[in-house]
C-alpha cells in the first residue's frame, strides 16, 4: 500500500508546530506566531496555483498586515511557486516550503539581489 499524505494544510501545521511556532485559524491559510514573528501561511495542494489563491493578499494589493508569507506545496511544485512569487514580487518576505509524502520538507527562500 503506498504511503498516505496528508493535505498540505495539515502538513503546514505540523511544521510550524514541531518549529514552536502557535498556529491559529483553519483551512488552507492560517497564522504561524512564535515570539516576535508572525507568518501567515498559505497551504497548495496539487494543482493549486497562485493565480487561484492570490499571492498578494487583499485581492492583489500588498498587505502591510503580514511581513511574512510561506507558501507550502509538493516538493515538485515549489519551482513553479518560487517563479510565480518571484515574477510578482510581492511587498512581503516569503518562503515556500516543499512537502513530500513521507512528510520530509525543504525550505526555498527568494534568490538574493
Amino acid at each position: 500500500m503506498p504511503p498516505v499524505s496528508m493535505p498540505p494544510s495539515e502538513d503546514a501545521r505540523a511544521i510550524f508546530s514541531r518549529l514552536g511556532y502557535s498556529v491559529s485559524g483553519d483551512g488552507a491559510e492560517f497564522v504561524a506566531e512564535r515570539k516576535w514573528r508572525t507568518v501567515r501561511v498559505t497551504a497548495l495542494a496539487d494543482g493549486d496555483d497562485l493565480n487561484g489563491r492570490r499571492a498578494l493578499a487583499d485581492g492583489g494589493e500588498p498587505s502591510n498586515d503580514y511581513q511574512f508569507r510561506c507558501f507550502v506545496a509538493p516538493k515538485e511544485a515549489t519551482g513553479d511557486v518560487q517563479n510565480r512569487l518571484a515574477s510578482v514580487d510581492p511587498g512581503y518576505e516569503w518562503a515556500v516550503i516543499g512537502v513530500d509524502d513521507d512528510g520530509d520538507y525543504d525550505v526555498h527562500l527568494p534568490d538574493a539581489s
